[in-house]
């Protein structure tokens, strides 16, 4: 096996890569990191010192969508994931992107971070941040995703990519937040991230991202007000 992917589980860009991999019925092997207490040497394979992180035989690369990018170029013999075509293919990346950088920072850096993370870490939960990003900041971006969609079962020429990947791994962590889509608002979104989540290959990783939540929980409610 000389694939190794470096992160947490929970990371939904962890979670990005490893559905992808297993998509693609890679072998890989996953090697937790803590993103809140890195050990020194991962600065060697992202000296941003974020996950995930790839290592490859003897090559290494950092960043989810360079990671599954390099994966797609790698293995041209497997089934596609970032589209056919020069359209496709930015079309993919642009939705990928609009995951990363305007999903992200509300449902998995606001609702997640404050209702999981921060009690975890013995840190108060910002409500009134999660009601802003729930309330005011996401329906614009589902909004968009649902227009987006359309009467399609996939984003992209309606053939499942790294696309659907990217945006229901940022739902599914707003889930693990305690936060769901409103499915009579966004039917189609919320069909959709229910379709990806039935994929098989996503079924184990959820299994076990279930257990993971449930150890956390219990520790919170465990810890003294």
């Amino acid at each position: 096996m000389s694939l190794i992917l470096y992160g947490a589980p929970l990371s939904p860009f962890v979670r990005k890569v490893r559905v992808f991999l297993a998509e693609k019925g890679l072998d890989h092997q996953l090697e937790n990191v803590d993103p809140f207490n890195q050990p020194d040497w991962y600065a060697e394979l992202n000296p941003l010192r974020r996950i995930p992180a790839l290592r490859d035989g003897d090559m290494t690369l950092a960043d989810s969508s360079v990671i599954c990018h390099y994966l797609e170029e790698r293995n041209p013999e497997l089934a596609a994931l970032c589209g056919n075509g020069a359209l496709s293919r930015a079309r993919v990346s642009w939705l990928e992107k609009y995951a990363d950088y305007e999903v992200a920072p509300l449902a998995t850096f606001t609702v997640f971070r404050n209702r999981l993370l921060k009690p975890l870490l013995g840190k108060l939960c910002d409500e009134a941040a999660v009601k802003g990003a729930m309330q005011e900041k996401l329906p614009g971006h589902f909004d968009y995703l649902e227009r987006t969609l359309g009467d399609a079962d996939y984003f992209v020429d309606n053939q499942f990519s790294l696309a659907d990947i990217a945006i229901a791994c940022q739902l599914v962590n707003m889930r693990h937040g305690g936060e769901s889509l409103d499915s009579q608002r966004w039917p189609r979104l919320a069909a959709h991230l229910e379709r990806v989540l039935q994929r098989p290959a996503l079924q184990p990783i959820l299994d076990g991202e279930r257990k993971i939540i449930e150890k956390i929980r219990a520790r919170i409610a465990q810890t003294p007000a």
